[in-house]
């Protein structure tokens, strides 16, 4: 790994701290070096606050230094007047002389831009330090911004002989597969992702709250697709611990913390999802039912999926999704073995 890597290795480390808090911004480090020692840095906390740029160049104690430093960033710097103004701007009036990114922004108004500006000004600018693993960190970003619908993970548990609940399961009354460990797990990673959709047999039958309870974090919205208006609004996904929005055929007043939003059902998940791209939900987990997992996957609408498999057997049940691929990744959690996939089909 070569100087410039090192830095941009830690610009995605920073970078990461913002997971779950700064959609629909993305999440971005920024860094400064002189002579090879970090006088510098920091990241996007939240939207609507201070860029990462703006952050690392603030910490710099020594001002002096930053007309003579290099300054790192995983993202191409902004050059238009959002919420906050062009960081593009701050780096020319700064007049920083070198600057590594790792990738180009994807977002329109951005989107080489950045780079013009200051190159424009006589800065050098490197671009695919690490491109790689930068965008990887944009997957949700560049998904929002290229394929116009949020980024999409498919999450479910199934018992080792392939079935996700009994036939015969009790309203209300979830069926656990997995272990507390992995319980701890899906509330993490509910923190991370903008929003959590089910259909309307996981709310009947599970009752489930779909909130980060064992986990510290933002609350993601909770998005239930019930056409016929069967759930009660008494059930623990429709509680005041988190807001949530309902996809239904007929229009229904709003409440303090349900939304109701009317869809035709002629091509249900396009549907849903140009809704949440319209209302800027950057990525989504979609945690079942199995009928609504696998009518996703039949019409390649997903970018990951993470299966857990616990150490129950059923016998008979009601089969988990199908799909064939092989994991990426696999990793053991207690009891449960944890599955990661890739829809290679999707990848530029």
């Amino acid at each position: 790994m070569d100087t410039d890597e090192i830095y941009m290795k830690r610009c995605l480390e920073l970078a990461a701290l913002g997971l779950g808090k700064t959609y629909p911004n993305p999440m971005v480090g920024a860094v400064l070096v002189y002579k090879n020692k970090i006088i510098g840095e920091g990241w996007h906390q939240k939207a609507g606050e201070a860029h990462a740029e703006v952050y690392a160049i603030a910490s710099v104690k020594d001002t002096a230094l930053i007309a003579k430093a290099t300054l790192y960033v995983n993202l191409e710097p902004c050059a238009h007047l959002g919420k906050t103004p062009p960081c593009a701007s701050l780096i020319v009036k700064h007049k920083i002389p070198k600057v590594v990114v790792g990738c180009i922004d994807h977002f329109s108004k951005v989107s080489g831009k950045g780079i013009e500006m200051m190159r424009e000004a006589g800065i050098s600018v490197t671009v695919g330090v690490l491109e790689k693993e930068c965008k990887e960190s944009h997957k949700r970003f560049f998904t929002f911004h290229n394929k116009k619908r949020p980024y999409i993970i498919l999450k479910w548990a199934e018992t080792t002989d392939g079935f996700t609940a009994p036939l015969d399961q009790e309203k209300g009354k979830p069926f656990w597969i997995t272990s507390p460990e992995s319980k701890k797990r899906v509330h993490k990673w509910r923190t991370e992702e903008a929003a959590i959709l089910v259909g309307t047999k996981t709310v009947e039958l599970d009752n489930p709250s779909l909130t980060a309870r064992l986990w510290k974090g933002e609350q993601p919205l909770r998005v239930v697709i019930d056409k016929s208006m069967k759930l009660n609004s008494s059930l623990n996904t429709f509680n005041n611990a988190a807001k949530t929005l309902v996809f239904t055929k007929e229009q229904i007043e709003n409440t303090k913390t349900t939304t109701y939003q009317k869809i035709n059902f002629k091509h249900t998940e396009n549907e849903l999802l140009n809704e949440l791209y319209n209302r800027e939900i950057h990525s989504v987990i979609i945690e079942g039912g199995t009928k609504t997992l696998q009518n996703f996957i039949d019409l390649n609408l997903w970018d990951e999926a993470r299966v857990f498999i616990g150490k129950t057997k059923l016998k008979n049940g009601i089969s988990a999704p199908k799909f064939n691929l092989e994991p990426w990744k696999t990793e053991t959690i207690s009891s449960d073995i944890l599955k990661w996939y890739k829809n290679e089909t999707l990848l530029n």
